[in-house]
């Protein structure tokens, strides 16, 4: 049993939020708790879900299909993947009650986008399921979520072969 659940935020501008936050879940499965997987800012096909589909007591919600990155995206195209992540948040909720650990990979990031309502996400997670363990990632994180974690790890980049103009790899960065 965990009591009360805890809060862990993994943010910044290194690389591993997402990694810690499904290290994090393969972690839990592996010692019997239920996991309940959700990536705000990604389709269903980043290589973690793909694994994570395949472990028993994990289950990953489906996300958006065809997500454009932010940059990308119109006003409206911006103000619909607002109302989506709103009505996935309130499903999330629901049907989080049946499970001991949540991860919600980018919602730090959806938040501080304007892509899901920080107002929403603080009040679910100051009347969360008593025992539910929530881990969120993201790049920016806001005073007010700040404070509500129990756990802070920022990932600060050192070096990234971004920086050289190296692409994303498959299995290395998604």
């Amino acid at each position: 049993m965990l009591g009360t659940g805890l809060i862990h935020i993994y943010y910044g501008d290194g690389k591993g939020k997402t990694t810690a936050a499904m290290g994090q879940a393969v972690r839990a499965a592996g010692s019997g708790l239920k996991v309940l997987v959700f990536q705000f800012m990604k389709d269903n096909s980043s290589s973690e879900r793909k694994a994570l589909e395949q472990i028993p007591g994990i289950t990953c919600l489906p996300g958006k299909r065809h997500t454009k990155f932010y940059s990308q995206m119109n006003k409206d195209e911006k103000a619909e993947y607002r109302h989506y992540n709103t009505k996935a948040l309130d499903e999330i909720i629901k049907f989080s009650v049946n499970f001991d650990v949540l991860v919600l990979d980018e919602a730090v990031c959806a938040v501080d986008l304007g892509l899901l309502s920080e107002k929403k996400l603080l009040d679910f997670l100051k009347h969360k399921p008593r025992g539910l363990e929530v881990i969120m990632t993201g790049h920016h994180v806001s005073e007010n979520l700040l404070n509500m974690a129990n756990y802070v790890t920022e990932m600060s980049k050192v070096k990234h072969p971004y920086d050289e103009g190296r692409t994303a790899r498959q299995g290395i960065e998604f």
